[in-house]
């Protein structure tokens, strides 16, 4: 449950993209990860629910924001970003994308 700007809750669901190998920039080390993003719903709670592991089609791209802190929960490290992920139904961007499931999470 979230609220809104104009002080009232609604359902967000959280969407959670394909594993993906990425290779670390300090240790040169691979990790696997997965990208997520939250959206607004009109569920109720119960609703909601039912839909945790719902497979839709679509993708999860980074789109840039103004730049804000994140602390990382495993090490408390603080960092500045740039960006976060938004749903995207279909590529937008005009390039040819590799088709995907997401799953509510």
């Amino acid at each position: 449950m979230r609220t809104s700007k104009e002080d009232k809750d609604f359902i967000s669901l959280e969407l959670q993209g394909d594993v993906e190998m990425v290779q670390s920039m300090k240790t040169g080390k691979f990790y696997a990860t997965a990208k997520k993003c939250f959206i607004g719903s009109t569920f109720d709670e119960q609703t909601a629910k039912t839909l945790v592991g719902t497979k839709m089609p679509g993708s999860i791209v980074r789109e840039e924001c103004e730049a804000y802190d994140f602390t990382i929960p495993e090490t408390g490290e603080v960092i500045s970003l740039a960006h976060s992920y938004a749903y995207c139904p279909e590529d937008e961007r005009g390039l040819k994308s590799k088709k995907q499931a997401l799953a509510i999470a």
